[in-house]
């Protein structure tokens, strides 16, 4: 079992910053991709950046040039930096971790933070 610890999310006003943390911990082999997933009300769960563990990242476009991704991959542990927030980021954040559970396993591991809710008022 993978557990994914997640922190740092509020009620910030527009143009306001945040700063999400996950750690993970248990089970796990190797972590390859580590990112962040937000659902809003009403709407489905979206990507909004991933990194592997390599550094190649993945925005959604909404989020491109307000929200940076990084990982200290010593702590298993990932980080949104969240600048110049609007209202439409208003959701509740997931972390999610992918990765090896042994050795010979391939991304066998899918797991899922409780998520944290970020409101962002206008």
């Amino acid at each position: 079992q993978v557990q994914l610890v997640e922190s740092g999310g509020g009620l910030v006003q527009a143009g306001g910053s945040l700063r999400l943390s996950c750690a993970a911990s248990g089970s796990i082999f190797r972590i390859n991709t580590m990112g962040w997933y937000r659902q809003a009300p009403g709407k489905q769960r979206e990507l909004v950046a991933a990194m592997t563990t390599g550094g190649s990242t993945n925005y959604a476009d909404s989020v491109k040039g307000r929200f940076t991704i990084s990982r200290d991959n010593a702590k298993n542990t990932v980080y949104l930096q969240m600048n110049s927030l609007k209202p439409e980021d208003t959701a509740v954040y997931y972390c999610n971790v992918q990765g090896n559970s042994r050795i010979g396993a391939r991304n066998d591991v899918d797991a899922w933070g409780q998520g944290t809710l970020v409101t962002v008022s206008s």
